[in-house]
């Protein structure tokens, strides 16, 4: 299953852009011929499986590696010919980011800011601050929690007050709290401070949640780009459907005149239906007496996600 689109003629809102962008090692393709589209204002997630090549496009992007092919457009200018004016505005983090565990916060940033011709201390107060970590710049790394880590990564990334702000799974390894706390400050990032999110993710529901458009990249390649709603409401809508008696629950799904197409599977039905419909068909259910156990929405592209990335997983 591939889902394809593509975009009209580009426009001055278009502040990355890569063209047939590619990365080989040795005869295998980490990237091969990716073209992507992020518009001004936008969080973009950037999704695929583990091992997809998004850290790979990510690190083209930040000038990081060098692409085997193609080219990378940040604000008109090419990477390529226009390196330094290139990345002016660009700030990012790949992967887990690194810090002297025993210095403070505060020396941490103060370093990265002196390598790119030093940083005021204002303006490391006011990132880390905006981070959630004012109360704890004086402190050690070492004793900062995986989230506060990637917090302070992200604080990296800020100090230079870039306009696209790239993100390499900003919330690998955290627990609901501090997936919810990175969540909050994106949209925070995007909407009060206008910053352009490229966010990378291996978590469809996760981008879901925070972006409002997105590409899927798999071994490499784009499967499919666009906005994250119309990309996700255009797809077949069905229902994942469990109770008992299960005869008796085929039965009233046949009566209803919204469910196109009844399928039975293992354990139940899969119904093709609008999911505004759900509530409705459950009263249905209940007055029938059927034992609703499970009533799950599924819509095609997020059933492809998961397809995908089961199957990297598995390799």
């Amino acid at each position: 299953m591939r889902f394809n689109h593509t975009y009209g003629p580009l426009s001055a809102d278009v502040i990355l852009q890569t063209t047939n962008l590619s990365k080989r090692y040795r005869k295998r393709w980490a990237v091969r011929n990716l073209n992507l589209e992020v518009h001004r204002g936008d969080i973009f997630g950037f999704l695929g499986p583990n091992g997809a090549g998004k850290s790979t496009t990510i690190r083209m992007l930040l000038s990081l590696i060098k692409p085997t092919a193609g080219d990378v457009h940040l604000f008109g200018r090419s990477l390529h010919t226009e390196r330094n004016h290139a990345l002016k505005s660009v700030g990012g983090i790949v992967e887990k980011p690194d810090f002297y565990l025993y210095l403070s916060a505060y020396r941490n940033l103060e370093i990265v800011g002196a390598l790119n011709g030093g940083t005021s201390r204002e303006r490391i107060l006011e990132v880390l601050g905006l981070v959630g970590l004012g109360q704890r710049v004086s402190d050690t790394v070492k004793t900062y929690s995986h989230g506060m880590k990637q917090r302070l990564g992200i604080a990296q990334a800020l100090l230079s007050d870039p306009e696209l702000v790239v993100l390499d799974e900003p919330t690998n390894g955290l627990d609901p709290q501090g997936m919810k706390e990175i969540r909050d400050l994106i949209h925070h990032l995007s909407h009060d401070r206008k910053k352009t999110i490229f966010l990378s993710s291996h978590l469809l529901n996760e981008v879901e949640l925070v972006a409002n458009r997105m590409a899927i990249i798999n071994k490499g390649e784009l499967v499919t780009q666009g906005e994250v709603k119309k990309l996700l409401d255009e797809g077949e809508k069905y229902v994942l459907l469990r109770g008992k008696p299960k005869k008796k629950l085929r039965e009233v799904l046949g009566k209803q005149p919204y469910a196109t197409r009844i399928r039975e599977i293992d354990d139940g039905f899969e119904v093709a239906m609008p999911f505004d419909l759900v509530p409705k068909l459950n009263r249905a259910l209940v007055r029938n007496h059927v034992e609703v156990q499970a009533m799950i929405p599924r819509r095609s592209l997020e059933d492809f996600f998961l397809s995908i990335t089961e199957n990297e997983s598995k390799a």
